[in-house]
């Protein structure tokens, strides 16, 4: 019997946020340590399993086990990795060590803090690994439950209450229409085969009608993808971005859209791909302006966090054009996409807490010269533009060019336009360098900008060197992408 290595990296979190609970409150070093050190374990376990999976093409999900959990109603848990998943739980376990590391400074109740975290990491995790629809279903929505407490307590002052609530909104009614369609799947496979069961890869095989398919997909795939900030259900997302503290942003940026993504081609495409075609171009239509709407909006915030907010909803339209497109290319650049962006908006939203931590302010107007003071941040700040911008050279490059690829099979126009997106995101992303970074440190923040700490250069470095060495190596990923992708191909008929 093989080591349950995916249940561990699932309940490792999940287990530390309880023992943190029952730590006492003034030990806040104690907990610091024990989050450090979870999230390593964590960090190892994620990256052994990507070092350890193999891109033979006739296997689909490795490291798989299954338990029989309810059997009369068709309920396992029922785990496995394939070529889509390993990477988004490598990003996982490097999310939440860097999150770590950027909030060791946090002194109102961590205790709690740091185990509200590792409650979301394990519900992602969960997600990211669950073959059965019910316990899907089950992670997710334990990964969404601890951002309100997270961005309602410890978020910005000004909008976190609001921000807090109007993000767990969007996101339950959300997954309340992906259920019904999830339901909707499980009594007709039982229908249709007599045999109850939530196992994905039982309904994959069911054969479901193409009216019912027709009817059920969008229900499924838009549900989930509001957590991918899909138009016009994005506007939650920039607003709880801005209100989260440092690590939430980097968490809900970094992985959360990434679960919502996910979960729309796990659950809608795989599993209902006549659906898929057939409405594939809708999808198609909401990601372009996704993309391009997106990218505009950033470019007129004065609010460093609002840029990237809006930056990351253009972005991740880059991810559901690549699902829409339904070719190799696409797909395969999509979910390189979901890595990429993952590492840099982390990185991002890290190096604008560095600044917000000492200047006190995000507004751009009231930055300026902060590669003075702050030179490591600064740097960060220009990589991740680099990758933002699509640099050859960098991971952002690796991920863009292959859905431009499949955008251009698919429709040429389409690809020339959302080309423009590359364009003003390098516009937005040179001016916000220039205006925060350069130039000249206004008087009211002369001298009163400290250095970063040691643990803040760890977690900017450890995200740079990941997104550099992707960029420059991208054999590192690709294969193992491709072959996920060919499991999604052959469901799809090879469309």
């Amino acid at each position: 019997m093989q080591f349950p290595i995916l249940s561990v990296i699932v309940f490792a979190p999940l287990v530390v946020a309880v023992l943190m609970l029952l730590m006492k409150p003034e030990r806040k070093t104690e907990i610091r340590v024990t989050a450090l050190a979870a999230a390593v374990f964590d960090l190892v376990l994620s990256a052994w399993v990507f070092y350890q999976v193999s891109v033979h093409p006739s296997l689909e999900y490795q490291f798989t086990e299954k338990y029989s959990w309810l059997p009369q109603l068709g309920i396992s848990y029922h785990v496995g990795v394939d070529g889509i998943s390993t990477p988004l739980v490598l990003l996982t376990g490097i999310v939440m060590f860097t999150g770590v590391l950027i909030s060791w400074g946090i002194d109102d109740r961590p205790r709690e803090f740091f185990a509200f975290l590792f409650l979301l990491a394990g519900g992602v995790f969960g997600v990211f690994v669950s073959l059965d629809l019910f316990m899907l279903f089950f992670f997710y929505e334990i990964a969404v439950f601890p951002m309100y407490l997270l961005i309602a307590i410890w978020g910005w002052k000004v909008t976190r209450e609001y921000a807090a609530m109007k993000l767990t909104l969007y996101l339950f009614i959300g997954s309340v229409f992906a259920l019904v369609g999830g339901l909707a799947m499980y009594f007709t496979n039982y229908q249709m085969h007599g045999v109850l069961t939530f196992d994905m890869l039982e309904l994959e095989k069911a054969g479901f009608s193409t009216s019912f398919q027709y009817l059920w997909f969008m229900p499924v795939f838009m549900g989930f993808a509001v957590l991918g900030g899909i138009f016009p259900f994005h506007n939650w997302s920039p607003d709880g971005h801005v209100a989260a503290p440092t690590a939430v942003s980097m968490f809900h940026a970094g992985v959360l859209m990434k679960l919502g993504a996910f979960a729309a081609l796990r659950v809608g495409i795989m599993l209902m791909p006549e659906g898929a075609k057939q409405w594939g171009w809708l999808i198609f239509g909401l990601a372009m302006v996704n993309v391009v709407y997106g990218a505009f909006i950033a470019m007129i915030q004065t609010d460093l966090k609002y840029v990237i907010g809006f930056s990351s909803v253009s972005h991740m339209g880059l991810v559901s054009l690549g699902f829409a497109t339904l070719t190799r290319e696409g797909m395969t650049g999509a979910s390189m996409q979901m890595f990429s962006h993952g590492v840099m908006t982390a990185l991002f939203f890290a190096a604008v807490g560095m600044v917000y931590d000492r200047a006190h302010t995000r507004q751009i107007p009231e930055l300026g010269g902060m590669v003075k003071p702050l030179p490591w941040v600064a740097i960060a700040f220009i990589i991740g533009g680099l990758v933002s911008m699509g640099m050859p050279g960098f991971s952002g490059f690796v991920a863009e060019f292959p859905i431009f690829m499949g955008v251009w099979k698919t429709q040429w126009l389409a690809a020339v336009i959302a080309s423009l997106s590359i364009v003003i995101t390098a516009a937005y992303v040179l001016l916000a360098i220039r205006r925060a970074f350069f130039g000249d440190v206004p008087a009211q923040l002369e001298g009163h900008i400290g250095s970063i700490s040691v643990l803040d250069k760890v977690a900017l470095v450890t995200l740079c060197l990941i997104m550099i060495t992707l960029g420059m190596f991208p054999n590192l990923m690709v294969p193992m992408v491709s072959q996920g992708v060919q499991n999604v191909m052959r469901l799809l008929g090879g469309a």
